[in-house]
C-alpha cells in the first residue's frame, strides 16, 4: 500500500518549539494517529513566520516531499507573527485563502490549526485572528481547530506559558494543543479510526 505523505507547515509552534520531550504537538498527534495507512509526516516551520511569508514559500517545500500517487494532506498551523507584525486581518485573511485555493488545486486536503494565545501577543487581536481564519476554512468547508478560545484562560496552559517566557509552551501546552487537534476532527479528516 503507498503511504500518504502529509506536511506540517507553520511557524515554530509546528517544530515543537521548547518542548523539553522535543515532540511539540505534531509528534504528539502523529503518536496518537492509527497507521492503517503508512504516513510519512515532515515538519516545515520557520521561527515567527507570518502567514503572508507562509504563502509564498509553502508550495516549493512541500511539493519536494508529495507522493506522486496524490496521496497528499496539509496541516496549516498558524501562529501569532501576524499580530506581532500588526499584519491587517484582511492581509491575513487572503495569505490563508491562497494557500488553501493553491493546495486545493493540488487535490491536497487541509486541516487548519488556529494561533494560540501568547503572552507576547494582544490577545484581542489573537482572537480577531483566529476567527478571521475560522471564517476562511469555514467558506472552503476545510477543517480548522481554534485552539485560542478554549486555552485563553485555560489555568494549565497560562502557567506553562508563562514559565516558558510568554513566547510559547512547554510539554503540558503542547500536550493540550495536541488534544485539541485529536479531538476537533482529526480522525475524520484522515479518514481513520481513532486509537
Amino acid at each position: 500500500m503507498e503511504d500518504t505523505r502529509l506536511s506540517f507547515i507553520g511557524d515554530e509552534l509546528v517544530a515543537g518549539y521548547g518542548d523539553g520531550r522535543a515532540l511539540g504537538w505534531t509528534g504528539r498527534v502523529m503518536a496518537r494517529t492509527p497507521r492503517e495507512v503508512p504516513i510519512l509526516w515532515t515538519t516545515l516551520a520557520v521561527p515567527g513566520e507570518t502567514t503572508a511569508q507562509l504563502a509564498e514559500r509553502w508550495q516549493a517545500e512541500v511539493a519536494r516531499r508529495s507522493a506522486p500517487n496524490g496521496r497528499n494532506r496539509l496541516v496549516i498551523g498558524l501562529g501569532v507573527a501576524d499580530v506581532i507584525a500588526g499584519v491587517s486581518y484582511a492581509r491575513s485573511r487572503l495569505a490563508l485563502a491562497n494557500i488553501l485555493d493553491a493546495a486545493a488545486s493540488e487535490q491536497r486536503r487541509c486541516f487548519v490549526v488556529g494561533p494560540p494565545p501568547l503572552a507576547q501577543a494582544d490577545p484581542d487581536a489573537t482572537s480577531r485572528l483566529s476567527t478571521a481564519a475560522s471564517e476562511v476554512c469555514q467558506r472552503r468547508q476545510v477543517p480548522y481547530v481554534d485552539t485560542f478560545e478554549p486555552l485563553r484562560n485555560h489555568e494549565q496552559w497560562n502557567t506553562d506559558v508563562t514559565a516558558a517566557g510568554g513566547s510559547h509552551p512547554g510539554q503540558a501546552g503542547y500536550g493540550l494543543l495536541a488534544w485539541l487537534v485529536l479531538h476537533r476532527g482529526w480522525y475524520e479528516w484522515l479518514s481513520t479510526g481513532r486509537p
